[in-house]
């Protein structure tokens, strides 16, 4: 299922919303890469899809709120960066360890922290949280 685009195809924002299912990582990622092409960004596409991958399926296992869908922002930051945001409607927060050696999870978190330039969670308004991530984008100097 695509979700209906909520934003102009040549916008400096994309704004999607998602079902709270492991189906829709694969959707968002083909977006994102969508949209990386529009941009001419494709140098950051492998590493930023892998990064949408992480936060939109702690989302999706960890977020769940019973009849409310994920959002995926894809921004230009002034600058040449990607912002790359996961928002849901849950009040937990994710935290950031690291698993036990020969694990099979948790180790989404440690990998944005090392793929991306800077990530963070926040509040957002209403109910929930977003989790954001910057990956610096390479030629790009000043965001379009």
């Amino acid at each position: 299922m695509a979700p209906a685009p909520t934003n102009p195809p040549d916008d400096d924002t994309i704004v999607r919303r998602w079902r709270q299912a492991a189906r829709s990582v694969p959707l968002a990622r083909r977006e994102l890469r969508r949209t990386l092409a529009r941009w001419e960004w494709g140098a950051v596409e492998d590493v930023a899809s892998l990064v949408l991958s992480e936060l939109l399926t702690n989302a999706v296992r960890h977020s769940r709120v019973p009849g409310r869908e994920v959002e995926t922002r894809f921004a230009r930051v002034p600058g040449g960066a990607l912002r790359i945001e996961v928002h849901d409607a849950s009040e937990q927060r994710p935290l950031m360890a690291l698993p036990e050696c020969g694990a099979g999870g948790g180790w989404g978190l440690p990998l944005v922290d090392v793929l991306a330039e800077k990530w963070g969670v926040c509040d957002r308004p209403g109910t929930g949280k977003l989790v954001w991530a910057e990956l610096a984008v390479e030629g790009e100097s000043d965001a379009s």
